[in-house]
Formats: C-alpha cells, structure tokens, sequence
C-alpha cells in the first residue's frame, strides 16, 4: 500500500523511473539541492535569487528547510533529492489557506515530475493540516510549464492578479491557482 509521500511513475523516460517520494529535506541534501539552486534557469521564477555558495544553502537548509512545517524533498526512489516542494500556512483569519510551492532540477523538466509531487501533497495535505480549506499556487504569468503542473494536478486557474508582487526587482502579474478540500482529485 502507497502511502501520500510516494507516487509510482508510468513513465520510464529518466533514471530511476519506479517512483517518486517526498520526504523532510535533510543537510546531507546540501550537495542535490545546490544542483538546482545554483542553475539561473530554474530559479528564474522563484522568490529566492540564485545560490552561490554550499554555505549559502547549508544555512538554508539548517535555518529555514528543516524548521518550515512543510518543506519536502522531491526524490527519486534512489533517495536523491531532485527538487524541493512546500506548503506555507497562514495564521489568524487566513490560517484556511496555504500556498504551495516546487522547484525542480531542470534536468527533470517535462517529465511529470513536478505534476506528481503536486498531486501527492494535494492528496494529502489536507489530512495533516485538518484545518486546511484551500491550497493556492500563485504562478508568474510567463512560467506557462508551472501553469501547466498545477492545471493537470487538479487546480482550478481562477484569475490574473496584475502587478501583484515584487520579484527581483519587478512588480509582476500573478496567476492563482486553487484546490479546495472538497474538490474531486483522481
């Protein structure tokens, strides 16, 4: 029996194809995560600038990965961590919400990844926080590929939200995404 942290691949195009786990992300991680935090290509879209040092995401990982409440290494069924994939939670009158986000290593693009590991969390999340209503993903409207992973995970596109936040430096529009707890899930 499956638990909700792995998900078994139909797709056979990239090593080690048996499945994926999510899992807390650990400091030996340091050396995978680098692999994707230091690639311009794949933080072009993400809150946080580019790595340049093992340091940098040694301090990451210690100080704000490991504490997060939900923070989860995307990995292969080898254990290699290929990408990361959280829910951030809200407090107060917000605390029916959370925000999920991934990133992923690029050579692992195009390949259903970041789709499962959404759909794992979506099947989920709201078994572990019962006080979940609504998970958001707010996707830059020029990252079409992450539209695409939250759309064939199940999240309904409900609207751009025009020049709605800050990104390195430029006030960008904003896709949300939502999946409610009610919502059907395959």
């Amino acid at each position: 029996m499956e638990n909700c942290c792995t998900q078994h691949s139909e797709r056979s195009d990239y090593d080690d194809n048996s499945e994926i786990k999510l899992r807390p992300i650990e400091l030996s991680d340091v050396d995978d995560f680098m692999v994707w935090a230091t690639n311009e290509q794949v933080t072009h879209f993400c809150s946080f600038s580019t790595y340049t040092s093992k340091e940098q995401a040694l301090d990451y990982i210690k100080n704000k990965a490991i504490p997060h409440p939900y923070y989860r290494a995307i990995c292969l069924s080898s254990g290699k961590a290929i990408g990361a994939i959280s829910v951030s939670s809200n407090t107060d009158e917000h605390k029916c919400r959370g925000e999920i986000g991934y990133v992923l290593g690029k050579k692992y693009w195009g390949k259903g990844i970041a789709t499962r590991a959404v759909k794992l969390v979506g099947s989920c999340i709201f078994k572990e926080w019962p006080h979940l209503e609504r998970l958001e993903g707010l996707v830059d409207v020029e990252n079409v590929a992450s539209q695409k992973v939250l759309e064939k995970a199940g999240f309904r596109r409900e609207g751009v939200l025009r020049k709605y936040l800050m990104m390195k430096g430029r006030c960008r529009d904003m896709v949300m995404f939502s999946l409610l707890s009610g919502d059907d899930r395959e």
